[in-house]
């Protein structure tokens, strides 16, 4: 049975899960029917930080156009430019075994592609969540329902993973923010562009 999450909570993951290794992180939405006319494409993306809470290169920014990361400890599926359906819409692939020691946190955001151009935000979105899966038994060990609590906002850290004691636990973030993913980018130390 998955452990739900309120937004802020934390919990063990490995700790309570003894030998979890592969992770399958997904990550969905809908999006509200409205009259602007212009299609929504949410993207995930996934920064891997080091001490200092900041990305250490562009090869620690995983997203649509950078499907690896932390020497392929860190996998992306695949771009979802729909979002229709049940189910995941775009899935992160973790081997915690392999994630490089130097990195702390493994933050999992969503932002929406173009949205000043297409006057779009995440009041527009509805049943976005992020769930933790074992890859072996395909179990889902954590859910975050994010609730609908957002209303200009074009980018949101949905969660973390992250070390404490050799262990990985799972925070619940459900931070937005405005300015997109450009923003994100800078926060995490990269520069946009």
């Amino acid at each position: 049975m998955a452990i739900s999450l309120s937004k802020g909570q934390k919990v063990d993951l490995t700790k309570s899960n003894p030998g979890l290794k592969n992770l399958v992180v997904g990550l969905g939405w809908d999006t509200n029917k409205y009259d602007g006319g212009n299609d929504f494409d949410l993207d995930s993306s996934v920064f891997l930080l080091n001490a200092s809470g900041k990305v250490a290169s562009e090869k620690d920014f995983v997203f649509f156009n950078n499907l690896q990361g932390g020497n392929g400890s860190v996998v992306h599926t695949g771009d979802n430019l729909t979002g229709a359906g049940d189910g995941d819409d775009e899935q992160i692939k973790i081997d915690l075994s392999k994630v490089p020691a130097e990195v702390e946190k493994i933050a999992f955001t969503i932002t929406i592609h173009d949205a000043d151009a297409r006057s779009q935000n995440f009041g527009q979105v509805s049943n976005a969540f992020v769930r933790v899966v074992n890859e072996q038994s395909n179990e889902e060990l954590i859910r975050y329902d994010l609730g609908e609590d957002f209303s200009i906002e074009t980018a949101v850290v949905v969660a973390e993973l992250y070390r404490h004691g050799g262990e990985w636990k799972f925070n619940a973030i459900g931070s937005g923010y405005q300015g997109g993913l450009a923003s994100l980018v800078n926060d995490y130390g990269l520069s946009a562009g």
